[in-house]
């Protein structure tokens, strides 16, 4: 962004303090006084264990920043180019919702339970080989984070592409409002943030808030093989703009689009789709839940009009937001499968139907540990899983966490019992791993983010095995 003070003034709904001059050119906004931009905007967030406005001053005197919001009820800025606002959050908010109309970008708004980073970066691949595009980094998904983005574009940006997170009811819609896409993505609907949220259902209600935004005429994007979006998009409650159009994609031939054919190697997944008729497309990606997510993405594309071969040049470079099922083929002769981002009962499946469909002259090894933030039924979701590994082809289960033994408890009874290991101390897990593994063993490592097993993918591709 690049506006004068009294331009930002005017579009966060603020005033200028004393002398301030109104036309200083400001380029940039930030919140992280640690990272300073010496022609930006300092906003000074106030959270329940900080408060961004204790670091103005420092900011001023090292000239920092060319200007700084100050919320009114910390008395006066303790410097000139200060906007006095009510809520420093409330005004990043509205002045991301403000430049974003002035810009007239096109958005594309993407929420989900599962896969809303991989499908991002599809849709990121897909478009930037016809327009100048940005999207989210990192886990700028949030009520601060999604606001920073859209004021972070470049000028030249014509579409911008924002993933969209939660934890409750209202967040989507607040999001939503801001960014006002014109094109939405729901990729699915999970068990995560049930411990919040209740049930499903409420889940898709949250997910869906992301119809109140879309602009008139709108296109609607969602997993067609959950039933709860297209019931609760029915309901009165519903917000949806006039002229909503939608498109529903999945596994299920009721769909708009789907896969008509899915082949997969080491190295990915070739796919026909019932909107490409002959066209085949491969995607650097394993399993069909990521094929799914490519249907999002292909419908999107060819929102924007983007022919076949450019979708084709698209999906040869994509790039992923890290680990997000990475193939790591380690010195020591192992495959992992390194998906230790985070976890879900349906990313969880997704990823032991990616290792199942693995060709492999070695065994099928599972590490899974817990997934977190399932209520009162988390025991019964890590059992289902450990039933769905046993009888999806994982020959050697590993798990980890307390948690994770409600797992290994679903396996036993379908697994030979010394093929089925629980621990709750990483290092011995580690241990054990190294002693037991083999070179050409394929290892799925997968859990919620807490539980940082990418420290036991680090340990695999650093350490030799004993056997």
């Amino acid at each position: 962004m690049k506006r004068t003070i009294g331009q930002i003034a005017s579009m966060c709904g603020g005033t200028l303090h004393g002398e301030a001059d109104a036309e200083r050119m400001v380029e940039g906004v930030f919140t992280d006084s640690r990272r300073p931009q010496s022609q930006g905007l300092f906003v000074p967030l106030v959270g329940e264990r900080f408060d961004g406005h204790n670091y103005v001053q420092q900011i001023v005197s090292e000239a920092s920043a060319a200007a700084f919001l100050w919320q009114k009820d910390h008395g006066a800025p303790p410097a000139e180019n200060a906007i006095e606002v009510e809520d420093t959050l409330e005004a990043l908010q509205h002045l991301a919702a403000v430049y974003l109309r002035e810009t007239g970008v096109s958005v594309v708004g993407i929420t989900g339970s599962n896969g809303k980073t991989t499908t991002k970066d599809i849709v990121n691949a897909l478009l930037g080989t016809t327009f100048k595009v940005h999207k989210t980094e990192g886990n700028y998904n949030n009520h601060i984070g999604l606001p920073l983005t859209v004021l972070s574009m470049p000028q030249d940006t014509d579409i911008l592409i924002l993933e969209m997170g939660m934890s409750g009811r209202g967040e989507i819609r607040l999001l939503a409002n801001i960014a006002q896409p014109d094109v939405a993505i729901i990729t699915n609907i999970g068990e995560s943030h049930l411990l919040q949220l209740g049930s499903r259902a409420e889940i898709a209600r949250a997910k869906l808030e992301i119809t109140s935004g879309l602009k008139p005429g709108g296109l609607l994007i969602y997993n067609g093989d959950e039933p709860l979006l297209s019931q609760v998009l029915a309901e009165s409650e519903t917000v949806k703009p006039e002229g909503l159009k939608l498109f529903t994609f999945g596994l299920a031939t009721g769909n708009d689009d789907y896969p008509t054919e899915i082949t997969s190697d080491g190295e990915g997944s070739l796919f026909i789709t019932a909107q490409s008729g002959k066209e085949a497309f491969r995607l650097p990606l394993l399993g069909q839940h990521n094929v799914v997510n490519g249907l999002a993405a292909l419908a999107v594309a060819r929102h924007f009009n983007v022919d076949a071969d450019h979708i084709r040049k698209g999906l040869s470079s994509l790039k992923l937001t890290g680990m997000r099922i990475e193939v790591v083929n380690c010195p020591n002769g192992l495959t992992v499968l390194n998906d230790a981002y985070n976890a879900s009962p349906a990313s969880m499946k997704a990823a032991i139907q990616t290792l199942s469909a693995y060709k492999t002259d070695g065994r099928k090894v599972a590490v899974l540990g817990d997934m977190l933030e399932l209520g009162p039924e988390e025991k019964q979701f890590h059992e289902e899983i450990g039933i769905f590994a046993a009888k999806h082809d994982v020959e050697v289960l590993f798990t980890y966490g307390a948690l994770g033994t409600s797992i290994a408890q679903g396996a036993q009874g379908l697994m030979p019992t010394a093929n089925v290991h629980a621990y709750t101390d990483k290092q011995e897990l580690i241990q054990h791993l190294q002693v037991h593994l083999h070179a050409n063993d394929i290892v799925l490592v997968k859990a919620s983010r807490g539980m940082r097993l990418e420290e036991i993918v680090d340990a695999l591709k650093n350490g030799p095995l004993q056997n």
